[in-house]
């Protein structure tokens, strides 16, 4: 099966422009073959680059850039989704694609840090969101539950996500990996040998297929009147982040790529029967685990800012024994 990496850069701060952009290259991938496609970290409306360069003191430009990034974000569902969902519909193609979400179910105010997984039917399977945003992120994001942690049935195998440095969370991988997941999608902003290490090991390790696919953007990609971009620090051909790229195979070589500072998108094929094979080696998730030693538990239960009991049932616990003395 050819599976797409999009390293592609978004139409910064303008989510109908990014999502343009997100359409236009599921279609053209879908026109080559490829099964499914795999966009970078937040790519609607954009990653918050600026976190990494204004300091967390200067709250006047942080606020009014958390405002626009607010007012472009994507809510799940919204027109946005089903723009993507019609658009992978239409294409026959699966799609995981990166985006700032609002927490919708409460305040509406607050970000995470999410992937959307949408099968080739146009169905949303589901939404992940980062559990832990790193360093300056925390700046923008909020911290993802274990309500939205898990592994999806599809035409390309048992899919999975983790963004960017979740990547080193041992434990999430190894839910991953005893949930028998085949194909690891990594969409991140980091690149770079070190990443690129990452990726080669969390394959070998899984007995996965990774699909890597970074941010490529230059910083001309950053409107002018945007005052952070002054801060940047591109390299000398103009890059902000080179994006790195990859498909690797579960012995840990590259099927495709690294992409090394280009706008473009990868390809590459995979096969099911290389993810089985290895397992007889390793398996993680299964011989190789050792549950009599060790044993992981997942609690992957929404944590809800607000719930309403009824007259019934007490908001807090058990109801207190009347007949106790009270506490003091």
């Amino acid at each position: 099966m050819l599976v797409a990496a999009a390293q592609l850069s978004p139409a910064f701060l303008d989510r109908d422009a990014t999502v343009e952009r997100a359409v236009a290259a599921i279609h053209e991938a879908a026109a080559r073959g490829a099964r499914l496609i795999v966009f970078p970290e937040a790519f609607i409306p954009g990653y918050p680059l600026w976190v990494w360069s204004i300091p967390p003191g200067d709250t006047q430009t942080l606020r009014a850039l958390y405002t626009e990034l607010l007012r472009q974000a994507v809510s799940v569902p919204d027109a946005t989704t089903e723009r993507l969902c019609r658009a992978a519909r239409e294409a026959r193609i699966l799609v995981v694609i990166g985006m700032n979400e609002r927490n919708s179910e409460a305040s509406s105010t607050s970000l995470f840090n999410s992937v959307l997984f949408i099968d080739a039917e146009g169905r949303l399977l589901g939404k992940r969101r980062k559990l832990v945003p790193t360093s300056g992120e925390r700046l923008v994001h909020a911290m993802g539950d274990g309500s939205t942690f898990d592994v999806y049935d599809t035409a390309v195998g048992r899919l999975g996500g983790l963004i960017c440095w979740e990547n080193y969370m041992s434990l999430a991988r190894h839910a991953m990996y005893c949930w028998g997941l085949e194909v690891l999608v990594t969409p991140t902003w980091d690149r770079g040998e070190a990443w690129l290490s990452t990726l080669r090991h969390v394959a070998r390790e899984g007995r996965v297929y990774v699909i890597g696919c970074g941010n490529a953007m230059r910083a001309s990609d950053v409107p002018d009147r945007l005052s952070f971009k002054s801060l940047l620090k591109p390299d000398d051909d103009g890059w902000v982040n080179t994006g790195d790229s990859a498909i690797v195979d579960p012995d840990g070589k590259f099927v495709t790529g690294p992409c090394h500072g280009a706008q473009e998108i990868i390809y590459g094929e995979i096969d099911l029967d290389k993810v089985t094979g290895p397992r007889w080696q390793l398996d993680v998730g299964g011989h190789y685990g050792r549950p009599d030693v060790f044993r992981l538990l997942v609690n992957r239960t929404r944590q809800g800012q607000l719930e309403m009991p009824s007259a019934a049932e007490p908001a807090f616990g058990a109801v207190a024994d009347p007949s106790s003395p009270p506490v003091r």
